[in-house]
């Protein structure tokens, strides 16, 4: 469930903030800096949740005052912005990936992938008005180019970007639930599985429900669990690739085979 909302601080400060014109010093003359905040606040979203961050979590983290913190960092709106684009610099940008344009953003889905599952609390923040930092913007050109100059206009690249990203984070949140639970409950998705599976076999009538119990069986034993998050992203990635060739394939008027490079 969103929790909160990126680009709620106040316009000015907040980019003044996430560009670093202006950074402001500790009256008490100590060695705080926004960077030093900025990290407390992710370690406390990443071992606690969104829920549990506020400005004086964060100071009783760094050891301070929390307003000491508003010498450097406006409100939790500012700070939420900054924390959003510190973690989007994470993601690895290789100059050279393997596979052309489809290897590109295979690399770019996985990485996003891999940052959902360091950063959980990431999928809690609405970023329909993403903070409009450094990193944001880097990581969006570094995507753009992995499409770029293969026939798509300027609106195609962006909505293939769009669509990579967008379901990257539907796909991201079942691994995240996946990883909470068993860390939650102390039991792995095998372990409970295995404790229900029994059970099931006993009530779930295959003439009702032949569907269900012919391939829920089939599922079922091969993952020996309930689902896999990381083969379904991998299998949806796949299909979502084929369907940005057609688009690919339809620009440059080519068969499959003279697309997948550029």
């Amino acid at each position: 469930m969103t929790t909160e909302y990126s680009g709620t601080g106040d316009p000015a400060r907040s980019l003044a903030l996430l560009w670093r014109t202006r950074e402001k010093v500790s009256r008490k003359g100590g060695d705080l800096s926004v960077e030093r905040i900025v990290r407390a606040a992710i370690e406390v979203a990443d071992a606690e949740g969104l829920g549990a961050l506020s400005m004086r979590r964060v100071a009783e983290r760094l050891g301070v005052g929390t307003m000491t913190l508003y010498t450097h960092v406006p409100g939790k709106g500012e700070l939420l912005d900054v924390m959003l684009d510190t973690v989007y610099g994470e993601t690895a940008r290789p100059d050279e990936v393997p596979g052309g344009w489809r290897g590109r953003l295979a690399q770019i889905a996985r990485e996003n992938f891999a940052l959902y599952l360091r950063h959980p609390w990431l999928l809690q923040v609405a970023t329909t008005r993403p903070p409009l930092g450094p990193n944001v913007i880097a990581k969006y050109e570094y995507e753009l180019r992995a499409v770029d100059g293969i026939g798509l206009t300027d609106l195609e690249m962006d909505a293939v970007v769009t669509l990579v990203t967008g379901y990257v984070h539907g796909a991201a949140r079942p691994a995240v639930e996946t990883a909470q639970a068993s860390r939650d409950t102390g039991m792995t998705e095998q372990q409970w599985w295995h404790a229900h599976a029994p059970y099931l076999e006993k009530v779930l009538d295959p003439g009702r429900f032949p569907l269900a119990a012919r391939v829920g069986t089939t599922a079922g034993q091969e993952y020996q669990a309930a689902g896999d998050p990381a083969r379904a992203f991998e299998f949806g990635l796949a299909r979502l690739l084929d369907g940005i060739e057609v688009l690919v394939r339809d620009r440059a008027g080519a068969p499959p085979a003279a697309v997948t490079g550029g």
